[in-house]
């Protein structure tokens, strides 16, 4: 399967013509939407969120990542392959974090370029090409790099701000809740806000942090919107506390 993660939003035509490709270069390949509201030109918070979540996909599946501010600048065009699945997508440290957990990896430089390459959407014209073509099982079209090109070593292994805020105004952490003290606090918005096992664990109103279903330590209100309440937002220091 093909799996999206962007932060193109689902309004205007980024993500049609993104699908659009894709059904023309790979028709037969399931597309799963898994976010389209990644963390917006941060790399760096959409890594800790897509190293959460890609280890849910089996072997095979081929994620096209693109969180790009800096698309038709410098940064190189990746693959990786990281326990034996396949990422496209910027070179911007958007897949430092996986590719750092991973058991084995492997990364190639991009050196294929289509006829027609626009300046600002890579991701249409350069990464999903890619992303279909390896999906059909063909060979990255790049050249192989060292384990450490293209690396963003100097961040953190987990990220204490908020990364992600869902639906329900819940704010997830980089941090990874199995890594935590049994028995941590956690301080965000200049609020202590103490650990349950879910949401009812807490009386109506009262914010708690617990284990999300991907493993992240997750910010909350019983009944409410922690975004709202504690203002949060991504980027949004979190610190630990016993």
């Amino acid at each position: 399967m093909i799996v999206l993660f962007t932060d193109f939003g689902l309004a205007g035509p980024y993500m049609g013509q993104v699908r659009a490709v894709l059904q023309r270069l790979a028709p037969a390949m399931p597309v799963i939407d898994l976010f389209a509201d990644a963390p917006m030109r941060n790399p760096k918070a959409a890594s800790y969120l897509l190293a959460a979540y890609a280890p849910w996909f089996p072997a095979g599946t081929v994620f096209l990542g693109v969180v790009d501010p800096g698309v038709g600048g410098e940064r190189p065009a990746l693959v990786v392959q990281a326990d034996g699945r396949w990422y496209v997508g910027p070179g911007n440290g958007l897949f430092e974090i996986l590719h750092r957990r991973a058991d084995a990896s492997e990364v190639f430089e991009i050196v294929w370029r289509p006829t027609i390459l626009s300046a600002s959407f890579h991701g249409r014209d350069l990464f999903t090409p890619v992303a279909a073509l390896i999906a059909r099982g063909e060979a990255p079209p790049g050249e192989k790099r060292p384990a450490d090109f293209a690396r963003h070593g100097d961040w953190p292994d987990d990220l204490a701000e908020v990364i992600y805020v869902d639906h329900y105004g819940n704010a997830m952490t980089g941090l990874r809740a199995a890594l935590l003290p049994p028995d941590a606090r956690l301080v965000a918005g200049h609020r202590r806000i103490e650990r349950a096992r879910t949401f009812g664990g807490m009386p109506a109103g009262t914010a708690l942090w617990y284990e999300n279903s991907t493993g992240l330590a997750e910010i909350a209100v019983n009944m409410g919107r922690a975004d709202d309440a504690l203002g949060l937002v991504i980027g949004s220091a979190v610190q630990i506390v016993s």
